[in-house]
């Protein structure tokens, strides 16, 4: 007998989910609020980059329609603002990738029906998954909004934020010139914020998104709160002096006359939330096991790109799992916890151990700082890492891991000087 699953939510865990499923000839049925057109209408909905490991699921499930030849990145550029600058850059081993969810996520929703998946429109609420489990072999929630957040129990262990840790400020902007040799940068300026430049493909070719990362009461929390649709030459002064002071490096490559949001006030996303871990189920009132992917499960600040990354290996791994059982209850959400926590759980812990340090960094994190910006190696290991969060943590998780890792790595000769030179040359 063919199983069914119903996945409430079509975002990148509810996309990659059911096309992984149908590979298997699994009925799947996505439910989901917004058809395509309306969705690629919308808002600006998040600035994504996908790592190699993402992108290797993409290939594999056969919807890898932007081939990172020509839409992909290659490694970070690092800048940290002070009185001592500081500056590196580390590649990847394989590149990285960055669509507008707009093109992205309307894409995959009609590959998805291609493949055979049903997808209906409508709002869903948690009072309907009684019915839809009646109908369904498994039912998934993969809804990162709205009633669905009250009906999945915040893990307060692993949730220690109940503010946010940052107030963003992100769009998609022209005017800014892109690098010979495609690459993320990234900005950090003590005290008050970081900024992450992503190569981005949208409606009108290659552009750059910005993700602002204000520290709450800092200099740059205006960014959150200045609507670019009040007075859009009023918001882009005060963007580019904000640029000048914390950012400056990016300056160089900016066109002020032509600097601006690439398709006017839909291309830009301003507030805050607090990163929080979910438990991975519920349990309905007759005894049905729900699993939660996704944002509903893991909702990670944007500072180390990890939060569609960590949906897509989500369910993955839930995906196999899936496969592998003929019962859905609690012994089949420990299978998955147990194979898919580590990377989620270490991605969170991470960013909120950045998060909450970089403002003031501890000795210990300036010396990461400092060996990075001194040993290519080092920094390589860093950036690839972003693919693998748990061996980020595997490094971060205490301030003697911290220190074994820079020990590790013997200062290659000739490392001032490329400091130096990603100074001059940028």
């Amino acid at each position: 007998m063919t199983t069914r699953v119903a996945i409430v939510g079509a975002g990148t865990a509810g996309l990659h989910l059911g096309l992984f499923l149908r590979q298997s000839d699994v009925h799947v049925t996505i439910y989901t609020a917004l058809r395509p057109e309306k969705l690629a209408a919308s808002r600006l909905l998040n600035t994504v980059a996908h790592h190699h490991v993402t992108i290797e699921r993409e290939e594999a499930l056969g919807v890898n329609h932007w081939p990172c030849e020509d839409y992909g990145y290659f490694g970070h550029h690092y800048y940290v603002n002070g009185k001592e600058p500081l500056s590196f850059y580390g590649d990847y081993a394989a590149p990285s990738r960055a669509v507008d969810y707009r093109i992205y996520q309307p894409r995959l929703m009609n590959d998805f029906v291609a493949h055979g998946g049903s997808i209906r429109y409508g709002e869903v609420c948690t009072a309907q998954l009684s019915a839809l489990a009646r109908d369904y072999d498994l039912v998934v929630a993969s809804m990162g909004k709205g009633s669905f957040q009250q009906l999945f129990a915040r893990d307060e262990s692993e949730s220690q934020y109940d503010k946010p840790l940052r107030l963003l400020c992100v769009g998609l902007f022209k005017g800014i010139e892109q690098r010979e040799t495609p690459a993320v940068t990234m900005y950090f300026s003590p005290g008050h914020g970081e900024m992450i430049e992503i190569p981005t493909l949208t409606f009108g070719g290659m552009a750059t998104a910005l993700v602002i990362e204000n520290v709450p009461g800092g200099d740059l929390e205006v960014l959150a709160h200045t609507r670019y649709e009040d007075d859009p030459e009023a918001f882009r002064k005060l963007l580019l002096r904000k640029l000048k002071k914390h950012y400056p490096v990016i300056m160089a490559r900016i066109d002020e006359s032509h600097f601006d949001l690439v398709n006017g006030p839909l291309d830009i996303l301003q507030g805050g939330f607090s990163p929080t871990i979910r438990a991975s189920h519920t349990i309905l009132d007759d005894g049905t096991v729900v699993p939660a992917v996704g944002d509903l499960h893991a909702l990670v600040d944007p500072m180390t790109g990890q939060g569609a990354n960590m949906a897509s290996h989500g369910a993955w791994i839930l995906g196999e799992e899936i496969l592998a059982h003929d019962i859905y209850d609690h012994r089949f959400i420990e299978a998955v916890d147990r194979r898919r926590n580590d990377r989620i759980l270490s991605s969170n812990r991470w960013t909120n151990y950045l998060l909450a340090n970089l403002p003031a960094p501890p000795p210990e994190l300036w010396d990461v700082l400092v060996g990075l910006s001194e040993n290519r190696k080092l920094c390589d290991e860093f950036t690839e890492n972003f693919n693998f969060p748990e061996r980020h943590w595997d490094c971060f998780a205490s301030p003697a891991r911290m220190r074994a890792w820079v020990a590790s790595h013997t200062p290659e000769e000739g490392s001032s000087f490329r400091v130096h030179n990603a100074v001059a040359h940028g």
